[in-house]
């Protein structure tokens, strides 16, 4: 079990949820921009979260 999640895990999800809203909502309006960069702020969030679970390994050992 984790104790301590990394900074940038914790701004990674903020931004893959933001980006999941953000899609949605262009989905449903059909406003292609804003699609886009939902789908954007998703994959950033993603890039995020990884870096922050590399960091906890690299302090793990």
């Amino acid at each position: 079990m984790r104790n301590k999640m990394d900074k940038d895990e914790i701004k990674g999800a903020g931004n893959k949820a933001k980006g999941s809203v953000k899609q949605a909502a262009g989905k449903a309006t059909g406003n292609k921009k804003l699609e886009a960069e939902g789908a954007a702020d998703k994959a950033k969030g993603h890039v995020q979260q990884n870096v922050g679970k590399a960091k906890d390994a690299l302090r793990k050992h």
